[in-house]
């Protein structure tokens, strides 16, 4: 795999963009990855964060749109700002305005924070 952080945060992104979630968290995230999202609730490592990422991915009845709005690249570190609108199997609606703060070592997301834009 490149380390070049730009085309792999932009290979991620495009992924997002087209669902593939899950398939985004198998390859982008290390080991030891730790998430943090803006309900509290935190994943220590890779195994926890790609089944959180299948249960709720397999909660979706309908994706209306991902869209993605604005990106940064600093030194090991990725800003993502993206729409996501999705109808649930129970009936609800999830419409998301989040920011994707990702720390990366050795072209793998160690630590990402989501945020409420």
């Amino acid at each position: 795999m490149s380390h070049n952080l730009s085309e792999l945060f932009n290979e991620k992104n495009k992924m997002i963009v087209n669902g593939k979630i899950v398939e985004a968290s198998e390859k982008f995230y290390a080991r030891n990855t730790k998430t943090i999202d803006f309900t509290g609730t935190i994943t220590n490592n890779k195994t926890e964060h790609t089944e959180t990422m299948k249960n709720f991915v397999g909660s979706i009845a309908k994706v209306n749109r991902i869209v993605l709005l604005k990106t940064a690249v600093g030194e090991d570190v990725t800003f993502a700002e993206f729409i996501f609108d999705f109808d649930m199997k129970d009936g609800s609606n999830i419409y998301w305005h989040e920011i994707l703060v990702s720390t990366w070592a050795n072209g793998l997301i160690v630590e990402e924070q989501y945020f409420k834009g």
